[in-house]
């Protein structure tokens, strides 16, 4: 195991730990947990790598007010409510290293030129890993969330908007030359790096909570 990886694991459990934390103790607490990590580190990371672009800055500070709005709303305030954030959360997370350790096992066809790590197995990976979730929710009482086709196409839409996010940060870093957002998570680098795929999915699952498509 390299060193990178190392670093890339321990930060991933400490901030799992502390998002679980932030999630179950109460839905004020958690709202004030929101808004200080996407209007403080995550918003001045997106301003930094736009070279602090007014229009670019206005626009995320919009969207992120989308996402804070449909953070609040899926977190609710009771415990089932907590348990599906953390639900949506944990689909997030398995397309993430889905992702990650498709991507670099298998390797192979690159997914598209804007982000060209990023490849077909890796996308593959990430589809396949978001669904396993449902076999540890299956085993709860609060969320009725069984191996279905619904759920499973829900764990695929939420996949891909991850993915989706993944490829727009990736290529405003792209444009502008920059390889991390920040580096305040050793073996993420900033805030935007990590969340990315997320503050794309809530907004969708959101969306689809809203419609009752879900």
């Amino acid at each position: 195991m390299t060193k990178e990886l190392t670093r890339r694991i321990i930060t991933s459990i400490f901030l799992f730990i502390s998002v679980i934390f932030c999630i179950l103790i109460n839905e004020i607490f958690f709202i004030l947990a929101v808004l200080i990590v996407l209007f403080w580190p995550t918003l001045n990371e997106w301003i930094n790598i736009n070279n602090k672009n007014l229009k670019f800055s206005l626009i995320g500070f919009i969207y992120l007010c989308f996402v804070s709005f449909s953070a609040y709303y899926l977190r609710g305030d009771s415990f089932e409510d907590a348990i599906f954030f953390i639900l949506i959360l944990c689909i997030c997370a398995g397309s993430d290293i889905g992702g990650y350790i498709f991507g670099k096992i298998i390797g192979g066809k690159k997914l598209i030129k804007i982000s060209p790590n990023k490849t077909v197995s890796g996308s593959m990976g990430s589809f396949f890993f978001s669904i396993l979730p449902i076999f540890i929710f299956n085993f709860q009482k609060y969320i009725n969330f069984e191996l279905s086709l619904k759920n499973i196409l829900f764990c695929l839409i939420v996949s891909l908007s991850c993915q989706i996010g993944d490829l727009i940060i990736s290529y405003f870093k792209r444009l502008n030359k920059v390889k991390d957002t920040g580096d305040i998570l050793p073996g993420h680098g900033g805030f935007l790096d990590r969340i990315d795929g997320i503050i794309f999915a809530v907004p969708v699952v959101f969306i689809l909570k809203i419609t009752q498509i879900f």
